[in-house]
């Protein structure tokens, strides 16, 4: 019974002695304040350096971007422990390579990365941040920094005499003002991580403060080693924060195809946040007859495996669009595709193609935002894309919208990082998403200024894909006459008639081509042109119940088209030398430069490319 009172007793002098030692701590800390110290260091218990040193950890290192954590350096260090601190990490460590000790000539290339000073020594002149070391050859040898770098080890000048000035300031001129300043100690730390120099740390005293001891040395390699964890750390985030970019970045298009009678600008904003990249993707393509497919995705996920799973699925969908499938045909399939990978990614996607012809949308979304539309004349409205399941879930099929677009017409797609914010609702920012949009001019509409318009700093925690296309400035119009209708509107370059169906279409379809390669100054291709669309034309009438529109579109290459109401798509048939028939789209496929045929709604359509003159 005595021996438990006895252990009793020391138990609660033990437990009062550690709320003594935590009361001293939390003093100290009180003392030093917010600022690093408003008592200095020199003037505290190595208790009270102890406290300082451990809250580091919490004011150090806050975040993972590296210049940030040089600066929390910088700054916790003034005015507790010097009057002023510069922080200068390697160039290479800045890029994202690892460290490494120092074996050339001279000074290794470096960059001030962070500076902080009282407002005594305001008017020294340290190298600005942001710019690299350049130092005179003849100096390298007397450098206190070089020995720092070299060595690995630290430099303290207790107190410094008129030739050390020289040796430690960047020029002549800024040596002459910190002897005029009165700065009479230095002290240089190496800041290393896992065995490997990242860069220094310098630090000085001025007037009215004794100068640094070795128990301040001490004291500043314990600060430098903690604080180098940190900064590799953040190096090592950027570096894989970089690769992930540059994947993604790889993986989308690098160039925007010719669009006729569409102008697309499209834009990849990555975020700043951790784990904030990785999955957002667009693409734009050129399709046959002039039709243009753009495509927005988003998968549901960050770092490299979303962004692995995205050049897996926008693979899948350009091979879908070369097929020139439906929207909603497009989705289904790629469903499908995304429930076949092994990780189990969702994503949402919204697909719209564009028929410059009659400027018409459709479009069909698989759990995608809404697009927004403007009218160009100041409204701005989201259109009502019937929303399916995302990609992944297994539930179809999608259903397709056909939109009409007004001449000068816009129609925004983008992914939810655009919008998302952590501190507004969806509807809310959707909301301001619509006003921002009619409150930008056409000019910075297209130019992506919506961009600008997103979620900032810590607020805004995706990346965000923004894609803007702008219909022809004139509106299309038609005429007819008893044999065909002439489409002469914008683009300039898309022609359009309806074919009779009875025998004499081929020769109608010869006239329509030849007058208007004559008119393009395109007469050259005219032969070639006649026989493929004599062949079209005489398939549609034996195989497709007559045939419907043809096109000729001058782009890149010429190609023409013809649609007609039968199911089954054409293929190349192997004929022998007594057959009659059969050699119609062996001639094109040896005289064009690619054909292919699609399915429509209400039959399909078959076209053939040429290349144009040089």
């Amino acid at each position: 019974m005595n021996g438990g009172k006895g252990r009793r007793r020391l138990a609660g002098r033990a437990s009062a002695g550690r709320g003594a030692v935590a009361h001293r701590v939390a003093g100290a800390r009180t003392r030093l304040g917010r600022s690093g110290g408003e008592v200095p260091l020199d003037r505290i218990t190595t208790r009270g350096r102890l406290a300082w040193l451990n809250a580091a950890g919490s004011r150090i290192g806050t975040t993972l971007d590296l210049e940030r954590t040089a600066q929390e350096l910088a700054e916790f260090t003034v005015p507790g422990f010097a009057d002023g601190a510069a922080v200068d990490i390697l160039e290479s460590v800045l890029r994202g390579d690892e460290g490494s000790r120092w074996t050339g000539t001279g000074v290794p290339l470096m960059r001030a990365t962070a500076l902080c000073a009282v407002e005594e020594l305001a008017s020294l002149e340290p190298t600005p941040v942001g710019e690299t070391f350049v130092r005179a050859e003849e100096a390298h040898e007397t450098l206190l920094h070089r020995y720092c770098l070299r060595q690995g080890r630290p430099v303290l000048v207790s107190r410094m005499r008129n030739d050390d000035f020289i040796k430690v300031a960047p020029t002549e001129s800024a040596a002459a003002k910190m002897r005029a300043a009165g700065v009479h100690s230095y002290l240089a730390v190496p800041l290393i991580a896992r065995g490997l120099l990242l860069g220094s740390a310098d630090f000085v005293r001025g007037p009215g403060r004794p100068p640094f001891s070795t128990t301040d040395l001490a004291l500043a390699e314990q600060l430098a080693s903690q604080a180098a964890v940190y900064i590799d750390n953040a190096r090592l985030y950027g570096r894989e924060r970089e690769h992930v970019v540059s994947l993604q970045r790889t993986l989308l298009p690098r160039v925007t195809p010719v669009t006729p009678g569409l102008r697309v600008h499209a834009e990849y904003a990555p975020s700043t946040a951790h784990h904030g990249v990785g999955g957002d993707w667009y693409d734009v393509m050129a399709l046959p007859g002039g039709r243009t497919a753009l495509m927005v995705g988003d998968v549901m996920g960050h770092g490299l495996p979303a962004a692995a799973t995205m050049g897996r699925l926008r693979t899948v969908a350009r091979t879908l669009m070369t097929l020139d499938m439906a929207p909603e045909r497009v989705l289904a399939r790629l469903d499908l595709a995304t429930r076949d990978l092994e990780d189990e990614q969702v994503a949402t996607f919204l697909c719209a193609v564009f028929d410059p012809a009659d400027s018409t949308y459709t479009l069909a979304s698989a759990g995608h935002l809404p697009p927004l539309l403007l009218d160009g004349q100041g409204s701005a409205e989201f259109a009502d894309v019937p929303v399916g399941a995302p990609l992944g879930a297994g539930v179809i099929p999608y259903d397709p919208i056909r939109l009409k677009m007004p001449a000068g017409g816009n129609l925004v797609m983008y992914t939810d990082g655009l919008v998302k914010s952590r501190d507004s609702a969806l509807d809310h920012q959707l909301e301001c998403l619509r006003s921002a949009a009619r409150g930008l001019t056409p000019e910075a509409l297209e130019g992506g200024g919506l961009i600008e318009c997103a979620p900032a700093d810590a607020s805004r925690f995706d990346e965000a894909v923004l894609l803007v296309a702008t219909t022809a400035s004139k509106a299309p119009t038609v005429s007819k006459d008893s044999t065909a209708s002439t489409a002469s509107a914008v683009p300039a370059d898309l022609r359009e008639w309806q074919l009779p169906q009875e025998g004499r279409a081929a020769s109608v379809a010869r006239r329509l081509v030849t007058d208007q390669l004559a008119a393009w100054d395109l007469t050259e291709l005219a032969d070639v042109c006649e026989l493929v669309v004599s062949e079209l034309v005489g398939n549609a009438l034996r195989y497709g119940n007559g045939p419907g529109r043809l096109r000729l579109l001058r782009g890149e290459r010429l190609v023409v088209e013809v649609s007609d109401t039968g199911p089954d798509l054409p293929q190349i048939q192997h004929a022998d030398l007594s057959d009659e028939g059969g050699r119609g789209l062996q001639l094109i496929n040896m005289l064009c430069r690619r054909w292919g045929s699609c399915r429509t709604v209400t039959g399909k359509v078959v076209w053939a490319e040429q290349n144009l003159p040089s």
